[in-house]
């Protein structure tokens, strides 16, 4: 939906589980049109989609992005931002660190990331520009001192597509990296360096060889079409100042594509044992099997331990020298508090009067995508739920 300031703010479809393109449309007729009656009844209601790696596949056949456009167009839909961060299924079975795979190594990645511009071209409103949010490259384990020259060289193949879309279709349409714990790329630091280290350097080389022009002008493609997602969980969960991260985008020359507004959860450790055990039975329900949720434990001098997932970190609750976990266990964005812990509320808060004071974006996503696995005491009506994160955030905006 349309704010003020030409801002735009939508959820995440994510948060739906699908299994073809004829569930997308039934998940968008069930939430989407009735979003918008309640919140933009008057004014077309921006949406951001998710479409897996068949989903995609399956758009581009025969008259089927047409018809999806029509579809969208008669119920006052419209998509300016997609998520191609997972591509298999995200809901119903475990997920783990699969939602990595395929990552920037592999072929299928770079096709599934053509096929969402393909489509986000043909579904973008005239004179807007477009995002795609997508991995931070690869799971940190899995990757390779070897493996960047390939990690680099295919993200740029994915930017010559985009600047070509520009040129024959009229629409910029950038790649939104978003930085995540675990990812090979965690945090504002590793992205400017990827940045200014790769895609700047080999990376502005091969876009100037296939494209046929100077360097300077590759760097201003890479500049415009390689943009940020700045997800507020996942700068929270890794103890990053919001203000900070965006001072080091910005000296890095990134822009942030898109916000995703998010929130996780946090714990202040008491220092007793027997409180402990009480924090460590709450924490329980959240320890599923479907999603990874990352702990970074911060110590009292400051320092951190991270943890791949919460059972491990529940294994050492009570190392004495803890006095805070954040858990990237997405929450509901408007809750500042869920039973025993705190959110990560706060980040959100503070990153959007940051934007209020500097626009520098239009783009606003909420993902909360873990209603299903959430403990029964936080689940509402999915749909009351989706219309009162929008209410908060337009509320905080």
């Amino acid at each position: 939906m349309q704010l003020a300031g030409g801002v735009q703010l939508t959820y995440c479809t994510n948060i739906h589980l699908s299994s073809g393109l004829s569930e997308v449309r039934a998940n968008l007729e069930r939430y989407a049109v009735p979003l918008k009656a309640r919140l933009s009844p008057d004014a077309p209601f921006g949406i951001g989609l998710r479409l897996s790696g068949q989903e995609s596949a399956e758009l581009l056949e025969g008259s089927a992005l047409s018809d999806f456009r029509t579809f969208l167009d008669g119920r006052g839909l419209y998509v300016f931002t997609m998520n191609g961060f997972p591509y298999g299924p995200f809901h119903g079975q475990p997920v783990k660190a699969q939602v990595h795979a395929p990552d920037w190594r592999d072929e299928e990645r770079v096709a599934y990331t053509l096929r969402l511009a393909e489509i986000l071209a043909a579904l973008l409103p005239e004179g807007e520009e477009g995002g795609i949010s997508t991995s931070p490259l690869s799971y940190r384990e899995w990757v390779g001192e070897g493996d960047w020259e390939n990690l680099t060289r295919n993200v740029v193949r994915v930017v010559a597509a985009l600047v070509r879309l520009r040129q024959t279709r009229g629409h910029l349409i950038h790649l939104d990296i978003e930085p995540e714990p675990d990812g090979l790329l965690q945090c504002s630091d590793d992205l400017a360096r990827f940045f200014t280290g790769h895609l700047l350097e080999e990376g502005a080389r091969d876009l100037a060889a296939w494209l046929g022009i100077d360097l300077d002008q590759a760097r201003d493609h890479l500049r415009d079409h390689v943009q940020v997602c700045f997800d507020t969980c996942h700068v929270a969960v890794m103890y990053e100042d919001p203000a900070r991260a965006l001072r080091t985008y910005e000296q890095a020359g990134l822009r942030i594509g898109k916000i995703q507004i998010s929130s996780a959860l946090k714990l202040a450790l008491p220092p007793d044992p027997e409180a402990r055990l009480d924090v460590a039975r709450a924490l329980g329900p959240f320890a599923e099997g479907t999603y990874l949720h990352q702990v970074i434990a911060r110590r009292q001098d400051g320092t951190v331990v991270q943890y791949p997932d919460l059972p491990p970190a529940l294994a050492e609750l009570n190392g004495p020298a803890f006095t805070e976990w954040r858990v990237h266990f997405h929450v509901p964005v408007f809750l500042e508090r869920a039973g025993l812990f705190g959110s990560t509320q706060a980040e959100i808060v503070e990153t959007l009067a940051l934007l209020r004071e500097k626009p520098f974006t239009r783009h606003l996503e909420i993902e909360t995508y873990t209603w299903d696995v959430l403990p029964d005491e936080l689940k509402l009506p999915l749909l009351d739920s989706i219309e009162r994160e929008y209410r908060w955030v337009q509320d905080v905006l």
